[in-house]
């Protein structure tokens, strides 16, 4: 009972602390609506300088442009304009510099920035806000954001690209085998594997370009969710900060975030990708086909003779994280009602995540890439005769017979070979014969490597004149970028 009533006093106390606390909300926050404080709890729950100041160029970059909009309209003298543009020039110039304060009460970027640019030009800086929002602020710099981040991580496509084109054409002649299910298949160059995954890489890169021109949309002027009171010209703000448009619908523009789900979308389907490629590697690594470079490798803190794939790996497991972070923010969005909602700030971190994720996995991989050596003689090893019972049923194909009978009588032969416990390849003629008496003595020409793969000529086949097209592609696209 005792214990009982010494917490409740405890909570007495704490409410007590809390009520007298001081003003909601910090400087440029609710202001004077809330008479009461704000427990010091929810107040870090509520803020996000943590992490959205990142934006700080952008934040700046859309006030700077919101000055002079507002001065076309007559709410800003011209000379008002120009003291808030230069003092958030000052600002810009302490975040280049690494030597701006963050204070308490900075609840966002926004807010920082404002206080900041207060301090510098006095009371004149609370103009900038008018007929504005940090509901369109935060989406013009998300935007912003986001479109600058898309533009720059296309250029880390384009190296991975250029990278593995020219790794592809150096081992042009290095033949491997090609596997479906895990099992031995047919014969085809290695560099014609390396560009198999270059073409989904080649897709995901095509799929950002497509992003940008829906996320380069300019919501600034669309004020909390009804629009601007004083008239300004939202195509000046669009034109100014380098927007392709204006977002069409002012409650829309201050809670879509499509563009975030796009992106985080895009950048799970990349490291999959990735992945993908990484656990080839990682098989072929294990085979010996492939080293990959000591830069990418550990070792084990027991076993000495250990060199372990630990970059290939982590380029696996980045993927899993990836789709929780798509599919968390989209959890997020489904249940919100129109209009901005606080619940719109997760957007923030898996999408920051995001970016840095998908930067350091495509330098990994390029970074693999290039250093790594393929080893022809095992590379060899690994391919087997059987993998040519298909082009033992194709020759009789260009004898006139038809493929499903073909296919029938290559497979009698696979079952010889097993039976008799000897290689396809060393059944003789007679044997051949024996089974159907279409073979010919130039049957025995079948068992070539080389001759297998060039007869894949066909556009995208492993013919080497024909992957010569592919990273020649490879190249001209990656130059786009």
């Amino acid at each position: 009972m005792q214990s009982l009533q010494s917490h409740h006093v405890l909570l007495v106390l704490t409410f007590m602390m809390i009520t007298v606390s001081g003003a909601r909300g910090g400087l440029f926050g609710a202001g004077g609506r809330f008479k009461g404080g704000t427990d010091p709890i929810m107040e870090k729950f509520n803020e996000s300088i943590g992490f959205d100041k990142r934006m700080w160029a952008q934040d700046l970059r859309g006030s700077i442009a919101y000055a002079k909009a507002t001065a076309k309209v007559g709410i800003l003298t011209a000379e008002e304009s120009a003291s808030i543009i230069s003092g958030l020039e000052q600002v810009y110039a302490e975040w280049a510099a690494g030597t701006f304060e963050i204070k308490v009460g900075d609840e966002d970027i926004h807010t920082a920035n404002e206080r900041r640019l207060t301090e510098l030009i006095g009371p004149l800086g609370g103009k900038l806000h008018t007929g504005r929002s940090r509901n369109d602020q935060v989406a013009t710099d998300t935007r912003l954001w986001v479109v600058e981040a898309e533009k720059d991580i296309l250029k880390d496509l384009a190296t991975l690209l250029e990278a593995s084109a020219e790794f592809a054409e150096t081992h042009i002649d290095v033949l491997m085998a090609g596997y479906t299910h895990l099992q031995p298949a047919q014969p085809i160059r290695f560099s014609h594997w390396l560009m198999s995954h270059m073409a989904a890489i080649m897709r995901d890169a095509e799929r950002l370009q497509q992003l940008i021109p829906r996320a380069n949309q300019c919501p600034l002027g669309a004020g909390a969710l009804a629009g601007n009171a004083f008239g300004v010209d939202r195509e000046f703000l669009a034109k100014e900060l380098g927007f392709d448009g204006v977002t069409s619908n002012s409650l829309d523009s201050v809670c879509d975030r499509d563009f975030v789900a796009e992106f985080l979308m895009w950048h799970s389907l990349l490291l999959i990708h990735l992945s993908q490629m990484a656990e080839d590697l990682i098989i072929n690594n294990m085979l010996k086909c492939v080293d990959i470079d000591d830069a990418y490798a550990t070792g084990s803190s027991l076993m000495p003779q250990k060199k372990n794939p630990d970059a290939l790996e982590l380029l696996r497991g980045k993927a899993g994280v990836a789709l929780g972070r798509s599919v968390g923010l989209m959890a997020t969005l489904k249940g919100l009602p129109r209009a901005y909602n606080k619940d719109l700030q997760e957007d923030k971190v898996p999408l920051f995540d995001a970016v840095d994720t998908v930067k350091d996995c495509l330098a990994i991989a390029t970074g693999v890439i290039v250093t790594m050596k393929p080893n022809p003689k095992m590379l060899m090893k690994a391919l087997c005769p059987e993998m040519l019972a298909t082009d033992l049923a194709d020759y009789l194909v260009r004898k006139g017979v038809p493929f499903r009978e073909t296919h029938h009588i290559s497979g009698a032969c696979v079952r010889l070979a097993e039976e008799s416990e000897v290689s396809i390849d060393t059944l003789t003629l007679e044997q051949l014969q024996n089974i159907d008496s279409r073979f010919e003595e130039d049957v025995l020409k079948v068992w070539d490597y080389e001759v297998s793969v060039e007869r894949k000529s066909s556009i995208g086949g492993t013919a080497k004149a024909r992957v010569m097209e592919q990273i020649e592609k490879c190249k001209a696209f990656a130059k786009t970028l």
